[in-house]
């Protein structure tokens, strides 16, 4: 994949080894819903090691959270929901759901802040997963 590219294929390298997906995202993404990446089909998610790193505190007046998972769900938060943006932390995905994905799975999260405008707030998405290539 070319610098700069977005991750729009499925990511796969020839090795055996934890692959991941990783995207940035602002108190400024307050109402959008972001690509993240696509994993390839029959790859394995690691949930534990999955999730959001907040880098610098999420402040809006009420709420500060973000749901995440496949595009294929309405909601976007197959995996996550509510992951709280309001501390400095890791926030592991928290939905009990398969960890394998059956097809090229587009990862999205989209980001939900209320009350007062946010003014701070950066985070990192984090998705690790195994693809299938032990065949």
């Amino acid at each position: 994949m070319a610098t700069g590219t977005k991750g729009t294929t499925a990511r796969q390298y020839a090795a055996q080894m934890v692959h991941y997906l990783r995207k940035g995202f602002t108190f400024a993404d307050d109402g959008k819903t972001l690509t993240v990446g696509t994993i390839p089909a029959g790859s394995l998610l690691l949930k534990p090691i999955s999730g959001v790193a907040i880098t610098e505190v999420f402040n809006a007046g009420s709420t500060n959270v973000a749901d995440m998972g496949p595009s294929t769900d309405s909601g976007t938060d197959l995996w996550a929901t509510d992951l709280a943006l309001g501390a400095l932390a890791f926030v592991p995905l928290d939905e009990a759901v398969s960890n394998l994905v059956a097809v090229d799975t587009v990862v999205q999260i989209a980001v939900d802040l209320t009350g007062t405008a946010a003014t701070t707030g950066k985070g990192v998405v984090v998705i690790a997963y195994v693809p299938n290539n032990d065949g």
